[in-house]
Parts: C-alpha cells; sequence; structure tokens
C-alpha cells in the first residue's frame, strides 16, 4: 500500500493534479484513499520535492469540485441516484442522518468531510434538499479548505518530525488521522442522532 503510493504521489509537477483527481473522485466515489494520498504528499513536500501550497490548494479545489458534483448528482437524479451510491444499511443511515440533520444545521456541510464515509452522503443530501447551491458553496469550501489544510499539516510536520524516515511520519499521521476521523465519528453518533420522532418508519 505505501509503496503503491510512493510511486503515484511522486516529487513530480504532475502530482498535484493526481492528489486533485483524486480528491474530486473519491467526494463521489469514495473508493479512493484521497487523504492517504494527501499526506503522502505532504511529507515528500517536508524533504523539498513539493510545495506544499500547491499540495492545499489541489486537494481543496478537487474537494469543492467533487462535492458540488455529489449535489448535482442528489439535486439531478435525487433518489434515482442514492440507491446505488448508498447501497446497505449503513450508507442508508447516513444518508437519513445527513437529511434529518442538514433541515436544522446548515453547517453540518462543512464538518461533513470529516466524518468518515459522510461526506457524500452530506453533499448528496443537499442537492436532494435543495439547499441553493451558493450557500452550499459556502459552507462547503470552508470546509474543503480546512480538511486539505489539515490534512497536508498531519503529512508535512510529521515528515519534519521524522527527517531519517519516510514510513515513519506516513504512518504516524495516518494513526492520527484515523484517531481523529474516529473521535468525530464518535461524537456524531452522540450527539447528532436524528431524533426518533424524525425517523421514517420502517415498512414492511
Amino acid at each position: 500500500m505505501l509503496d503503491w503510493l510512493v510511486n503515484v504521489v511522486s516529487g513530480s509537477s504532475i502530482t498535484y493534479l493526481v492528489v486533485m483527481a483524486a480528491v474530486l473522485f473519491d467526494a463521489v466515489f469514495p473508493l479512493i484513499p484521497s487523504e492517504t494520498m494527501i499526506i503522502t504528499a505532504s511529507v515528500l513536500a517536508s524533504r523539498g520535492h513539493l510545495a506544499i501550497e500547491l499540495i492545499v490548494a489541489a486537494s481543496a479545489l478537487g474537494a469543492v469540485a467533487g462535492d458540488s458534483t455529489s449535489y448535482g448528482l442528489g439535486r439531478g437524479l435525487g433518489p434515482r441516484a442514492s440507491g446505488w451510491l448508498f447501497r446497505g444499511e449503513r450508507g442508508e443511515q447516513r444518508l437519513e442522518w445527513a437529511k434529518s440533520t442538514l433541515e436544522e444545521r446548515a453547517w453540518v456541510v462543512t464538518i461533513g468531510r470529516f466524518i468518515p464515509g459522510g461526506r457524500t452522503a452530506t453533499t448528496f443530501a443537499c442537492g436532494m434538499l435543495r439547499m441553493p447551491w451558493r450557500r452550499f458553496l459556502l459552507f462547503d469550501s470552508i470546509g474543503a479548505a480546512i480538511w486539505s489544510t489539515y490534512a497536508a499539516m498531519l503529512g508535512y510536520i510529521g515528515g519534519s518530525a521524522f527527517e531519517e524516515n519516510l514510513w515513519k511520519p506516513m504512518l504516524v499521521a495516518l494513526v492520527t488521522g484515523a484517531l481523529i476521523a474516529g473521535g468525530i465519528e464518535l461524537a456524531r453518533r452522540m450527539w447528532g442522532r436524528p431524533r426518533r420522532r424524525d425517523i421514517p418508519s420502517e415498512r414492511a
């Protein structure tokens, strides 16, 4: 896994486009470890091979573009697309949580990117609920900027602390990111769970 990432995320200037494309795709179809790619590129930036500010910019642009695509799918296709984007019980639960929460707290768009498996559900739900795109773009841009800076700094600071080794900063950054994401998910479940009266009743 790490060898593959290092080969993909090199010191070449094309890396910025690779990172941006990975984040964009991951925002709609969460199959690519985009955050891990940002961390890897940032570790290389700490070695002087890449520019950290361009990594942050590419990540933020890819995030906004991908989130806007997910928003467009939710607004244009709605239930027709939700069936294959959010398969399974967990996917449906995340989408229901996003819809019920967004009706009262639009700023959840900003933190949705930090919730494991929640970023696509949140942006898609914004489209389904027909949130004005300008309002969505404002909250989403703030979240994308914070998220891209956070992910880049995990790798960059770790790379600076472990200058003699490439794998240590990557592993430390990945574990730290996983712990933070797990804490956010736990807080979401405890604080943001939809009220029982807001959950549609099950039908046979």
